[in-house]
């Protein structure tokens, strides 16, 4: 007699769809810190050091900054085994950049912070030139860690996606494009020639966030295409021998 065993278990999921879904949802978390511009608006405002405050919009975004910056890195160790197969010096560099990044973003979050406790403290007016000089710091900080970075990151793993074919050529040009518009953003916020929010920021940051976005959700919905450099990922890592 012979039994057949029919198995209601789905398939294991294979080590290149575990990378994908991973780098896929880390990448849609970073966007939690979309709140953060109208949060941390009152301790940017002159007059915060010596008012009533509010603290806790402040404290809520930067917790929100916190995560952002640790996705951030999650993102580059999730794609660095599969993309490292392309370019391993570009893929180490962009986890070296996404890093930076999120350094960059802790910095700008502790200023905030001191901003907050310095009004705690009761400084007062004696205190404003300290606070405007922390608040600055946090403008510069953002600039750099938020702007000129986030457009390495696209150039760097932007060129290994497209090399690779592992997503539609489509998202990595969308990044590729966005970043020198990014770059050029900032650089007219560096010599004064607008604000650093303002329309022209504004539209300059769209392709970086569409293409970030976007590629968060194919990953998470799709998943890598198969390609020559991620044939050693596609086998099961969970192999079960009746």
């Amino acid at each position: 007699m012979t039994t057949t065993r029919t198995s209601a278990t789905r398939p294991p999921m294979t080590s290149l769809r575990r990378h994908s879904l991973a780098a896929g949802v880390l990448y849609l978390i970073t966007f939690v810190s979309i709140p953060t511009l109208a949060l941390f608006a009152p301790a940017l405002a002159p007059g915060f050091i010596v008012g009533p405050g509010p603290d806790t919009p402040i404290l809520i975004g930067g917790m929100l900054e916190v995560i952002v910056a640790l996705a951030g890195i999650g993102t580059a160790l999730a794609l660095y085994p599969v993309v490292r197969r392309q370019n391993e010096g570009l893929a180490l560099g962009f986890v070296a950049s996404r890093t930076l990044e999120a350094a960059m973003i802790f910095a700008g979050v502790v200023t905030l912070l001191a901003v907050v406790t310095l009004r705690q403290a009761g400084v007062g007016a004696e205190g404003a030139i300290t606070a405007q000089a922390v608040v600055a710091l946090r403008e510069w900080t953002t600039l750099l860690g938020q702007g000129f970075i986030p457009a390495m990151n696209a150039l760097l793993l932007g060129t290994l996606l497209y090399r690779s074919r592992l997503v539609p050529r489509v998202l990595p040009i969308v990044g590729l494009i966005g970043a020198p518009l990014l770059v050029a953003s900032d650089v007219g916020v560096l010599f004064g020639f607008w604000e650093p929010v303002s329309t022209v920021t504004g539209l300059a940051a769209i392709p970086i966030a569409l293409w970030e976005f976007s590629l968060g959700v194919y990953l998470v919905v799709r998943g890598f295409r198969p390609a020559p450099i991620t044939a050693g990922l596609t086998a099961s890592a969970d192999r079960v021998t009746l």
